[in-house]
């Protein structure tokens, strides 16, 4: 999608979407109150007035970054709500959430950085993403209310608490990977933590 962008009097035509994935990455990367309007603009490639009539202020602007982000998210997700039993959903879930070495990647989850520390002008964004956060844990707790039904789980196990260590854990893999936590390591604590998974078996 192209939009037009006035320089000098004459449009001048930008991808929008190409200037979306760079103001997700900058959101990303610095968090939404670490990101100003400069560097916005700069990432984009486009003036402020560009911004404004495409995207909407700064806080809109995030919200259709977050869109975008569980947009590119959507494949790796539906893999792994789509897998066979509910410990190979966790399993490409947490795996996936830790992703493949790639230079110049931001490493961590959007939704768990984007505002771990907010102002009040901006608990409006910290909401946001608290609330998108709980629509994952949901789906969770559902697939593993699907498991439990279908004899995959156990049938006194917990599928709410279940859901919440796996997104509490996830979660926690979000702030070691921005930490600068090596991927070998977190792969070893996915593979513990799968090691106690309550299945049918156990």
């Amino acid at each position: 999608m192209l939009a037009a962008e006035k320089t000098r009097g004459r449009p001048r035509a930008f991808n929008v979407n190409k200037a979306l994935d760079q103001a997700l990455r900058v959101f990303w990367k610095n968090g939404y109150e670490g990101t100003s309007l400069p560097t916005l603009t700069k990432a984009m490639g486009i003036n402020r007035p560009s911004l404004y009539a495409t995207f909407g202020n700064k806080e809109s602007l995030f919200r259709k970054a977050v869109d975008r982000y569980m947009e590119k998210s959507g494949e790796w997700m539906r893999d792994a709500f789509s897998q066979p039993t509910a410990r190979a959903t966790v399993e490409r879930l947490l795996k996936g959430a830790i992703g493949s070495p790639t230079p110049g990647k931001v490493r961590g989850c959007l939704l768990v950085q984007g505002a771990l520390a907010c102002s009040d002008s901006a608990d409006p964004i910290r909401k946001e993403l608290a609330c998108r956060r709980s629509e994952l844990e949901a789906l969770l707790q559902e697939r593993f209310e699907r498991a439990v039904a279908g004899g995959d789980l156990r049938p006194d196990a917990d599928p709410a608490g279940l859901a919440k260590y796996v997104a509490t854990f996830q979660q926690g893999l979000a702030v070691q990977m921005a930490g600068g936590a090596k991927r070998d390591e977190l792969l070893r604590a996915v593979d513990i933590a799968l090691h106690a998974w309550p299945d049918s078996s156990n």
